[in-house]
């Protein structure tokens, strides 16, 4: 587990930033700006190289204070002739706050918009990856927040151009160490450049040995030389973009929807089926339901695929305007004093900022919540509820020139040949084909063929309407032994139950009953007079995967799976995807899922380490890769 120490902003007596940790500056004191556009962009002879391409990918080793990217961000709007979406990737592992970042950055004026939208959407330093999506999508930022020694092994993509600017090689050796440069030769794209500022002869070495030739050129301002090379290895490229930017979702709940988004947004056409009437109105119809991550002490992989997952939603919903939602925080109760202590040990460990998780004890949550309870817990200052409908609808009106909302439409089988594939209804009519497919169907997604062997389950769930007025105001989600959420349109909601093997589609009065008492439970007496047979609510089938992760990728070919594959050598149905088992966790999952997609489609730099990509990948079921679900509540 890595645990994050931000940086802190310092200046040499000339104003320069300094950094009495490593002893170096972040930038020449002879004018940061320029030295970016000679070294790095001059370097790896930028803007020429991008021109005219679909997509360009930039590798950093150090964002420091942002100078670089602002530098290149600014001069890839200023040429006309740019690619049509640029991704910028940076290891940082001391990231700044964005409160130094606005101090810093104000030094210079020439950037004051981009760096204006960058602040504002500077993520809170945890461990991981944070994707900021710019210009309409077309600039994607992804911040990598951790030591780059390790973390670059991690790491999915091909760069075309490597801005070497970490500390110098004396204060800073592992970031220009042997080691390093070979993991820069692993991501590297056929014919990419390199720059940096630095000639030291053991850099030139390692970078020679790892395949790159080398060039030194005039170097900035008061230095001699700097160093440029190019990749000579002339090995494949494995990120491919596609043929075709057309594809089918099955499905317009939270997974679909988000799915068509990101697709969308991209530049992609997309077609959505979905049998209900309007988006999100399966599992996906809920009033609201909880947006906040779960943490571990060990912070394993559900604590971190919640964590940058719900960080995405929260980026996700400040594009989409239209979405419902509150951050009006998400307090997360022990379950008893043992459970409890679990979670104060989990804020100790994880060190995450106090804007992201804290821990309070059984008297301050009485107070934030005007109620006594008998445990503290977790607080999440930004968490809140989210109207999942809103959030479906919003997504797939963002781009209505290029999704396509089919409502009220059964899809009742699939087709696939050299057209690509084919959606039907029960009369054998198409209903549309393209080269990609993409099943986010719920719990319905297993009755089509290629998925009829996904181990998803459908479990039931009941959510209780509690009229505005008839228990105390929340002002916060509580999430104990269940949830319960602020007044939405008029109610409450608590819930929800959990039945597996049940199909039943009517409000049961007992299941009334387990959620108040699950409430009552949870906050002492909070509902006592509530009379469960006037509730009203909703029932849900949760699409549930055997180790409650979402399953996201390509889809293997079942029948072509045997014992001597492994997960990246699995055979894969051709074009066609899904976007399943989001089970609770539809809301946390979803935008995530959708970056991953779309990433993958591409072949872009992909937004999660390479763990938890196997760790989502559907073939993990096939070669027994899943493991049980890591501890947790399905709060």
């Amino acid at each position: 587990m890595e645990r994050l120490v931000p940086a802190r902003l310092e200046f040499a007596a000339d104003g320069t930033p300094v950094s009495s940790t490593y002893g170096d500056v972040y930038h020449s004191a002879h004018g940061g700006p320029a030295q970016a556009r000679h070294v790095f962009l001059g370097g790896n002879d930028l803007p020429a190289r991008w021109q005219g391409r679909h997509r360009f990918v930039i590798l950093e080793t150090g964002f420091g204070l942002g100078l670089n990217f602002l530098a290149t961000w600014q001069a890839w709007r200023n040429d006309p002739a740019r690619s049509q979406r640029l991704h910028f990737v940076s290891v940082e592992k001391h990231p700044f706050s964005a409160a130094d970042l606005t101090t810093a950055q104000a030094a210079w004026p020439e950037f004051a918009e981009l760096a204006a939208q960058l602040q504002a959407r500077w993520p809170h330093p945890t461990p991981g990856m944070h994707r900021l999506h710019l210009e309409g999508g077309r600039v994607i930022l992804t911040l990598i927040f951790g030591d780059a020694t390790t973390r670059l092994r991690t790491v999915d993509l091909a760069a075309d151009a490597f801005f070497l600017d970490g500390f110098s090689p004396a204060k800073n050796p592992a970031l220009w160490s042997p080691e390093l440069c070979r993991a820069l030769a692993r991501l590297a794209a056929p014919g990419a450049t390199l720059a940096t500022w630095s000639v030291a002869g053991h850099v030139r070495t390692a970078l020679s040995d790892a395949e790159f030739d080398l060039e030194k050129r005039p170097g900035f301002a008061g230095k001699r030389d700097m160093l440029t090379g190019r990749f000579r290895s002339r090995r494949p490229n494995r990120h491919q973009p596609p043929k075709s930017r057309q594809a089918i979702v099955l499905g317009a709940g939270i997974a679909g929807s988000t799915s068509a988004h990101a697709l969308a947004r991209a530049g992609w056409q997309v077609t959505v089926f979905d049998a209900a009437p309007d988006a999100g109105m399966a599992a996906s119809g809920n009033l609201a339901g909880v947006l906040r991550p779960l943490p571990s002490a060990d912070d394993n992989r559900l604590s971190r695929l919640t964590r940058a997952g719900y960080l995405a939603t929260r980026a996700l919903l400040a594009d989409l305007p239209d979405a419902r939602w509150s951050p009006c925080g998400v307090l997360h109760l022990g379950r008893e004093p043992i459970h409890e202590a679990q979670q104060r040990r989990a804020v100790e460990q994880l060190g995450w900022p106090s804007e992201v998780l804290q821990f309070i004890d059984a008297a301050a949550a009485s107070t934030r919540l005007g109620w006594p309870v008998d445990t503290g817990g977790w607080w999440f200052p930004d968490g809140g509820w989210v109207q999942p409908p809103s959030l479906c609808r919003a997504a797939l009106a963002a781009y209505p020139g290029h999704i396509d909302f089919r409502a009220s439409t059964t899809v009742d089988r699939l087709e696939h040949g050299d057209f690509g594939w084919q959606v039907l209804d029960a009369n054998g009519r198409i209903l549309a084909e393209a080269s990609t497919l993409i099943i986010a169907a719920g719990a319905a997604a297993t009755r089509f063929a290629p998925l009829a062997w996904l181990p998803q389950k459908s479990a039931r769930g009941q959510v209780s309407h509690l009229p505005a007025g008839s228990t105390p105001a929340l002002p916060h989600v509580v999430c104990k032994l269940g949830y319960a959420a602020p007044v939405v349109d008029g109610f409450g909601l608590i819930g929800a139950t959990l039945q597996a093997r049940d199909d039943d589609t009517a409000l049961r009065l007992a299941d009334h009953q387990e959620n108040l008492a699950r409430l009552n439970l949870s906050l002492p007496g909070f509902a006592s007079g509530v009379d469960p047979s006037t509730l009203g609510g909703k029932v849900g089938f949760r699409p549930m995967s055997p180790d409650r992760l979402p399953i996201l990728g390509a889809v293997p070919a079942h029948a072509e799976v045997s014992a001597k594959h492994r997960l990246p050598s699995l055979p894969r149905l051709p074009g066609l995807w899904c976007a399943q088992g989001y089970g609770a966790r539809g809301i946390v999952w979803s935008a995530l899922m959708a970056d991953l997609l779309l990433s993958r489609l591409e072949g872009e730099p992909l937004p999660l380490e390479t763990d938890l990509i196997d760790a989502v990948d559907p073939g993990r079921f096939l070669l027994g890769r899943a493991t049980p679900p890591d501890a947790g509540d399905d709060a």
